[in-house]
């Protein structure tokens, strides 16, 4: 007779190395509308996207300053 194991056998496995990387919202508006860094600043939508969105998605902080709209 077989003892039965107990416990988790994957227990020091990674819960998420399956999903693989993930793409920042920021990130993806960009791609989306094909902007290179040196164009954040003069994009007047990516501009209504982060007025919208800077409280609850990631914005680097040098273009929210560039904008005046960083608390700092």
């Amino acid at each position: 007779m077989l003892k039965r194991r107990r416990g988790n056998p994957n227990w020091t496995k990674p819960v998420y190395a399956s999903l693989g990387p993930t793409v920042a919202s920021f990130d993806a508006i960009v791609k989306e509308l094909g902007l290179s860094p040196e164009q954040f600043e003069t994009s007047d939508v990516l501009k209504q996207w982060v007025l919208k969105n800077k409280d609850q998605k990631y914005v680097p902080l040098d273009l929210l300053r560039a904008w005046k709209l960083a608390a700092v």
